[in-house]
Protein backbone atom coordinates (compact mmCIF):
# COMPACT_ATOMS: atom_id res chain seq x y z
CA UNK A 1 0.00 0.00 0.00
CA UNK A 2 2.80 2.39 0.82
CA UNK A 3 4.43 1.62 -2.23
CA UNK A 4 1.59 2.12 -4.20
CA UNK A 5 1.13 5.86 -2.64
CA UNK A 6 4.93 6.65 -2.89
CA UNK A 7 4.47 5.42 -6.89
CA UNK A 8 1.45 8.16 -7.47
CA UNK A 9 3.33 10.34 -5.48
CA UNK A 10 6.19 10.54 -7.36
CA UNK A 11 3.91 10.68 -10.75
CA UNK A 12 1.93 13.47 -9.33
CA UNK A 13 5.65 15.62 -8.63
CA UNK A 14 6.72 14.05 -12.42
CA UNK A 15 3.80 15.65 -13.68
CA UNK A 16 3.94 19.19 -12.05
CA UNK A 17 7.43 19.38 -12.92
CA UNK A 18 7.15 18.81 -16.84
CA UNK A 19 4.26 21.24 -16.37
CA UNK A 20 6.64 23.98 -14.69
CA UNK A 21 9.04 23.27 -17.50
CA UNK A 22 6.79 23.58 -20.16
CA UNK A 23 6.05 26.93 -18.65
CA UNK A 24 9.15 27.96 -17.92
CA UNK A 25 10.31 27.43 -21.21
CA UNK A 26 7.46 29.12 -22.89
CA UNK A 27 7.98 32.24 -20.24
CA UNK A 28 11.69 31.98 -21.90
CA UNK A 29 10.72 31.65 -25.31
CA UNK A 30 8.04 34.96 -25.09
CA UNK A 31 11.25 36.65 -23.31
CA UNK A 32 13.45 36.15 -26.22
CA UNK A 33 10.72 37.45 -28.68
CA UNK A 34 9.83 40.20 -26.49
CA UNK A 35 14.00 41.61 -26.45
CA UNK A 36 13.76 40.81 -29.85
CA UNK A 37 11.08 43.00 -30.88
CA UNK A 38 12.48 45.64 -28.64
CA UNK A 39 15.86 45.18 -30.21
CA UNK A 40 13.77 45.38 -33.59
CA UNK A 41 11.72 48.69 -32.94
CA UNK A 42 15.02 50.58 -31.09
CA UNK A 43 16.75 49.49 -34.58
CA UNK A 44 13.85 50.77 -36.94
CA UNK A 45 13.65 54.02 -34.79
CA UNK A 46 17.37 55.04 -35.69
CA UNK A 47 18.88 57.68 -38.01
CA UNK A 48 21.88 57.22 -39.45
CA UNK A 49 24.00 59.51 -42.41
CA UNK A 50 25.15 57.07 -45.21
CA UNK A 51 28.58 57.11 -46.12
CA UNK A 52 30.07 55.46 -49.07
CA UNK A 53 33.28 57.79 -48.92
CA UNK A 54 37.03 56.01 -48.39
CA UNK A 55 39.26 56.59 -45.83
CA UNK A 56 42.53 55.90 -45.00
CA UNK A 57 43.00 53.54 -41.75
CA UNK A 58 45.92 53.85 -39.50
CA UNK A 59 45.89 51.46 -36.02
CA UNK A 60 48.84 50.84 -32.91
CA UNK A 61 48.32 47.75 -31.44
CA UNK A 62 48.15 46.81 -28.08
CA UNK A 63 51.99 46.04 -27.43
CA UNK A 64 53.61 44.26 -29.92
CA UNK A 65 52.37 41.78 -32.12
CA UNK A 66 54.70 38.34 -32.60
CA UNK A 67 54.95 37.66 -36.28
CA UNK A 68 57.04 35.08 -35.87
CA UNK A 69 60.26 33.60 -35.26
CA UNK A 70 63.44 33.45 -36.69
CA UNK A 71 67.25 31.51 -36.30
CA UNK A 72 70.03 34.32 -35.38
CA UNK A 73 73.87 34.11 -36.31
CA UNK A 74 75.27 34.36 -32.78
CA UNK A 75 79.50 35.69 -31.99
CA UNK A 76 80.33 31.68 -33.03
CA UNK A 77 78.43 31.84 -36.00
CA UNK A 78 76.24 28.91 -34.90
CA UNK A 79 72.91 29.59 -35.53
CA UNK A 80 70.07 29.26 -33.07
CA UNK A 81 66.72 30.54 -32.79
CA UNK A 82 66.02 31.51 -29.14
CA UNK A 83 62.22 32.62 -29.46
CA UNK A 84 61.33 29.38 -30.99
CA UNK A 85 58.11 27.43 -29.25
CA UNK A 86 58.31 30.18 -26.49
CA UNK A 87 56.79 32.97 -28.34
CA UNK A 88 53.94 32.33 -30.50
CA UNK A 89 52.91 34.55 -33.67
CA UNK A 90 49.89 36.15 -32.72
CA UNK A 91 51.35 36.88 -29.18
CA UNK A 92 51.51 40.38 -27.97
CA UNK A 93 54.38 41.61 -25.88
CA UNK A 94 53.36 44.10 -23.08
CA UNK A 95 56.78 44.25 -21.41
CA UNK A 96 60.58 43.23 -20.62
CA UNK A 97 61.28 42.79 -17.13
CA UNK A 98 60.22 45.32 -14.96
CA UNK A 99 59.62 48.03 -17.98
CA UNK A 100 55.82 47.87 -20.02
CA UNK A 101 56.46 48.01 -23.82
CA UNK A 102 54.12 49.44 -26.09
CA UNK A 103 55.43 50.44 -29.21
CA UNK A 104 58.06 48.67 -31.28
CA UNK A 105 60.68 51.26 -30.68
CA UNK A 106 60.18 50.67 -26.82
CA UNK A 107 60.87 46.77 -27.83
CA UNK A 108 64.13 47.60 -30.05
CA UNK A 109 65.50 50.42 -27.32
CA UNK A 110 65.15 47.59 -24.40
CA UNK A 111 67.07 45.55 -26.56
CA UNK A 112 69.78 47.35 -27.72
CA UNK A 113 70.23 47.55 -23.32
CA UNK A 114 70.56 44.08 -22.89
CA UNK A 115 73.42 42.38 -21.58
CA UNK A 116 74.31 38.43 -21.47
CA UNK A 117 71.60 36.95 -19.75
CA UNK A 118 68.08 35.63 -18.93
CA UNK A 119 65.12 37.96 -19.26
CA UNK A 120 61.57 37.81 -18.81
CA UNK A 121 58.76 38.57 -21.55
CA UNK A 122 55.35 39.65 -20.19
CA UNK A 123 52.84 38.24 -22.83
CA UNK A 124 49.21 38.60 -23.77
CA UNK A 125 47.94 35.11 -25.53
CA UNK A 126 44.35 35.87 -26.40
CA UNK A 127 43.01 36.46 -23.13
CA UNK A 128 46.22 35.22 -20.76
CA UNK A 129 48.60 37.55 -19.56
CA UNK A 130 51.90 35.17 -19.78
CA UNK A 131 55.70 35.37 -17.95
CA UNK A 132 58.04 33.08 -20.13
CA UNK A 133 61.94 33.41 -20.07
CA UNK A 134 64.00 33.95 -22.90
CA UNK A 135 67.71 34.17 -23.03
CA UNK A 136 69.05 36.73 -25.60
CA UNK A 137 71.63 35.53 -28.57
CA UNK A 138 74.97 37.53 -28.81
CA UNK A 139 75.29 38.61 -32.11
CA UNK A 140 78.42 40.79 -31.65
CA UNK A 141 79.75 43.03 -28.82
CA UNK A 142 77.19 44.93 -27.21
CA UNK A 143 74.55 43.27 -29.77
CA UNK A 144 71.65 41.29 -28.79
CA UNK A 145 69.04 39.77 -30.76
CA UNK A 146 65.77 37.89 -29.35
CA UNK A 147 65.04 36.21 -32.69
CA UNK A 148 61.35 37.67 -32.98
CA UNK A 149 59.50 39.05 -35.50
CA UNK A 150 57.37 42.32 -34.61
CA UNK A 151 54.65 44.54 -35.65
CA UNK A 152 53.08 47.10 -33.78
CA UNK A 153 51.20 49.11 -36.12
CA UNK A 154 48.55 48.35 -39.68
CA UNK A 155 47.26 50.63 -42.21
CA UNK A 156 45.00 50.34 -45.22
CA UNK A 157 41.82 51.97 -47.15
CA UNK A 158 38.19 51.29 -46.47
CA UNK A 159 34.59 52.64 -46.46
CA UNK A 160 32.62 54.54 -43.92
CA UNK A 161 29.43 53.08 -43.47
CA UNK A 162 27.14 55.21 -41.70
CA UNK A 163 27.18 58.48 -38.91
CA UNK A 164 24.93 58.34 -36.17
CA UNK A 165 24.07 61.72 -34.55
CA UNK A 166 26.29 62.10 -32.08
CA UNK A 167 29.13 61.73 -34.41
CA UNK A 168 30.19 58.33 -33.76
CA UNK A 169 30.87 55.97 -37.05
CA UNK A 170 30.98 52.44 -38.09
CA UNK A 171 32.89 50.98 -41.04
CA UNK A 172 33.74 47.99 -43.14
CA UNK A 173 31.47 45.49 -41.83
CA UNK A 174 34.60 43.22 -40.85
CA UNK A 175 37.59 43.15 -38.96
CA UNK A 176 41.14 44.16 -39.74
CA UNK A 177 43.10 41.51 -39.38
CA UNK A 178 46.97 40.95 -39.15
CA UNK A 179 48.28 39.79 -42.90
CA UNK A 180 50.60 37.13 -41.24
CA UNK A 181 48.97 35.47 -37.91
CA UNK A 182 45.14 36.64 -39.68
CA UNK A 183 44.31 37.43 -36.03
CA UNK A 184 42.04 40.32 -35.74
CA UNK A 185 44.68 43.12 -34.64
CA UNK A 186 43.99 44.03 -31.11
CA UNK A 187 44.41 48.12 -30.82
CA UNK A 188 44.99 51.07 -28.47
CA UNK A 189 44.44 53.67 -31.05
CA UNK A 190 43.97 54.64 -34.25
CA UNK A 191 42.79 57.55 -36.71
CA UNK A 192 40.92 58.16 -39.61
CA UNK A 193 42.28 60.14 -42.62
CA UNK A 194 41.21 61.55 -45.42
CA UNK A 195 42.02 59.82 -49.11
CA UNK A 196 41.03 59.89 -53.07
CA UNK A 197 41.17 57.10 -55.80
CA UNK A 198 43.66 57.02 -58.09
CA UNK A 199 43.07 53.94 -59.21
CA UNK A 200 40.88 50.44 -59.79
CA UNK A 201 42.50 47.38 -60.57
CA UNK A 202 38.51 45.57 -61.65
CA UNK A 203 37.65 42.15 -60.29
CA UNK A 204 38.20 38.98 -61.99
CA UNK A 205 37.10 35.11 -61.33
CA UNK A 206 40.67 34.17 -58.96
CA UNK A 207 41.77 37.95 -58.33
CA UNK A 208 39.48 39.87 -56.18
CA UNK A 209 40.57 43.55 -57.52
CA UNK A 210 41.05 46.44 -55.17
CA UNK A 211 40.83 50.12 -54.90
CA UNK A 212 43.99 52.65 -54.38
CA UNK A 213 44.40 55.63 -53.12
CA UNK A 214 46.86 58.63 -51.78
CA UNK A 215 46.53 58.89 -48.01
CA UNK A 216 48.88 61.39 -46.37
CA UNK A 217 49.91 60.80 -42.39
CA UNK A 218 49.80 64.07 -40.69
CA UNK A 219 47.75 65.81 -38.58
CA UNK A 220 45.99 68.32 -41.37
CA UNK A 221 44.43 65.01 -42.72
CA UNK A 222 43.30 63.50 -39.27
CA UNK A 223 39.72 63.30 -39.68
CA UNK A 224 38.48 61.54 -36.81
CA UNK A 225 39.92 58.76 -33.99
CA UNK A 226 39.44 54.64 -34.11
CA UNK A 227 38.52 53.24 -30.96
CA UNK A 228 37.48 49.41 -31.64
CA UNK A 229 38.61 47.01 -34.13
CA UNK A 230 35.92 43.84 -33.97
CA UNK A 231 34.65 41.37 -36.33
CA UNK A 232 31.55 43.44 -37.56
CA UNK A 233 33.74 46.64 -38.54
CA UNK A 234 35.90 49.65 -37.05
CA UNK A 235 34.32 52.12 -35.02
CA UNK A 236 35.10 55.35 -33.44
CA UNK A 237 34.51 59.15 -33.57
CA UNK A 238 34.12 61.66 -36.39
CA UNK A 239 35.63 65.34 -35.39
CA UNK A 240 35.81 66.83 -39.27
CA UNK A 241 32.28 65.89 -40.51
CA UNK A 242 31.73 68.32 -43.10
CA UNK A 243 35.26 67.00 -45.02
CA UNK A 244 33.73 63.97 -45.17
CA UNK A 245 30.13 64.26 -45.70
CA UNK A 246 28.76 66.30 -48.10
CA UNK A 247 25.34 65.08 -47.68
CA UNK A 248 24.13 65.09 -44.34
CA UNK A 249 20.33 63.69 -44.69
CA UNK A 250 19.70 60.94 -42.39
CA UNK A 251 18.08 57.70 -43.52
CA UNK A 252 16.26 55.34 -41.17
CA UNK A 253 18.48 51.87 -40.20
CA UNK A 254 16.40 49.00 -40.64
CA UNK A 255 16.37 45.30 -38.78
CA UNK A 256 17.36 42.24 -40.39
CA UNK A 257 13.72 40.74 -40.28
CA UNK A 258 12.73 43.62 -42.94
CA UNK A 259 15.20 43.12 -45.52
CA UNK A 260 14.08 41.30 -48.27
CA UNK A 261 15.54 39.41 -51.12
CA UNK A 262 15.43 41.36 -54.62
CA UNK A 263 16.50 44.73 -55.21
CA UNK A 264 18.98 47.19 -53.48
CA UNK A 265 21.53 49.55 -53.56
CA UNK A 266 25.07 50.24 -52.91
CA UNK A 267 26.37 53.64 -51.99
CA UNK A 268 30.42 54.24 -53.14
CA UNK A 269 32.56 56.46 -54.04
CA UNK A 270 35.03 54.12 -56.41
CA UNK A 271 34.37 56.86 -59.40
CA UNK A 272 35.57 59.79 -57.04
CA UNK A 273 31.91 60.80 -56.01
CA UNK A 274 29.29 59.14 -54.02
CA UNK A 275 26.82 57.09 -56.13
CA UNK A 276 23.88 54.52 -55.45
CA UNK A 277 24.71 51.40 -57.58
CA UNK A 278 22.15 48.50 -57.72
CA UNK A 279 22.31 44.92 -56.67
CA UNK A 280 20.18 42.80 -55.88
CA UNK A 281 20.06 41.17 -52.42
CA UNK A 282 19.84 36.78 -53.29
CA UNK A 283 19.85 35.55 -49.97
CA UNK A 284 19.53 36.51 -46.34
CA UNK A 285 20.70 34.16 -43.94
CA UNK A 286 19.47 34.45 -40.76
CA UNK A 287 21.44 32.07 -38.51
CA UNK A 288 24.94 32.75 -40.52
CA UNK A 289 27.94 31.41 -38.19
CA UNK A 290 29.95 34.91 -39.02
CA UNK A 291 28.64 37.98 -37.72
CA UNK A 292 29.57 39.91 -41.41
CA UNK A 293 28.61 37.01 -43.74
CA UNK A 294 24.26 37.64 -43.29
CA UNK A 295 23.29 38.68 -46.40
CA UNK A 296 24.51 37.30 -49.99
CA UNK A 297 24.32 40.06 -52.64
CA UNK A 298 25.02 40.25 -56.76
CA UNK A 299 26.03 44.07 -58.48
CA UNK A 300 23.60 44.22 -61.38
CA UNK A 301 24.56 47.78 -62.32
CA UNK A 302 26.49 47.91 -65.60
CA UNK A 303 27.89 51.30 -64.47
CA UNK A 304 30.02 49.25 -61.40
CA UNK A 305 30.63 46.47 -63.20
CA UNK A 306 32.01 48.55 -66.13
CA UNK A 307 34.61 50.07 -63.56
CA UNK A 308 35.39 47.51 -61.20
CA UNK A 309 34.21 43.99 -62.20
CA UNK A 310 32.08 43.90 -59.05
CA UNK A 311 32.85 44.25 -55.62
CA UNK A 312 37.18 45.47 -55.04
CA UNK A 313 38.53 45.18 -52.38
CA UNK A 314 38.67 49.10 -50.94
CA UNK A 315 34.54 48.70 -51.09
CA UNK A 316 34.11 47.34 -47.77
CA UNK A 317 31.57 49.13 -45.56
CA UNK A 318 29.87 50.99 -48.38
CA UNK A 319 26.05 50.85 -47.18
CA UNK A 320 23.36 48.41 -48.15
CA UNK A 321 19.95 50.42 -48.93
CA UNK A 322 16.61 48.90 -49.46
CA UNK A 323 12.99 50.42 -49.56
CA UNK A 324 14.70 53.92 -48.17
CA UNK A 325 16.73 52.09 -45.54
CA UNK A 326 20.03 51.12 -44.07
CA UNK A 327 20.22 47.69 -44.06
CA UNK A 328 23.57 46.82 -43.88
CA UNK A 329 26.95 47.03 -45.68
CA UNK A 330 29.36 45.06 -47.93
CA UNK A 331 32.03 42.83 -46.01
CA UNK A 332 33.16 40.51 -48.98
CA UNK A 333 33.81 38.91 -52.49
CA UNK A 334 33.68 35.62 -53.93
CA UNK A 335 37.13 35.13 -55.24
CA UNK A 336 35.72 32.93 -57.90
CA UNK A 337 32.93 35.67 -59.01
CA UNK A 338 33.76 39.54 -58.28
CA UNK A 339 29.91 40.26 -58.94
CA UNK A 340 28.66 38.65 -56.09
CA UNK A 341 29.80 39.04 -52.47
CA UNK A 342 28.78 39.07 -48.90
CA UNK A 343 27.15 42.09 -46.54
CA UNK A 344 26.89 42.54 -42.52
CA UNK A 345 23.43 43.59 -40.94
CA UNK A 346 23.15 46.84 -39.98
CA UNK A 347 21.83 45.66 -36.81
CA UNK A 348 25.17 43.61 -35.90
CA UNK A 349 27.38 46.72 -36.64
CA UNK A 350 24.71 49.10 -34.27
CA UNK A 351 26.00 46.89 -31.45
CA UNK A 352 29.32 48.72 -31.38
CA UNK A 353 28.07 52.12 -31.14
Amino acid sequence: MRRRVYRIFLSIMLMLSVVMLVEYAGMYKEEEERQREVSSRAIANELLIPGGMPIGIYMETEGVMVIGTEKVTDMNGQKCEPAAHIVKAGDYIVGIDEKAITSKKELLQEVERLADEEIILHLRRADEDLDVRLKPVQCGKDEFKLGIWIRDNTQGLGTVTFLTGNSEFGALGHGIHDSDTNELVEISKGRLYETSIQDIQKGTSGSPGGMEGVIVYNSRHVLGSIEKNTESGIYGRIDKVDELFENLEPMPAAPRDEIQTGDAYIRSAVDGTVKDYKIRITKIDLSSREINKGIVLEVTDEKLLELTGGIVQGMSGSPIIQNGKIVGAVTHVFVRDSTKGYGIFIENMLKNV
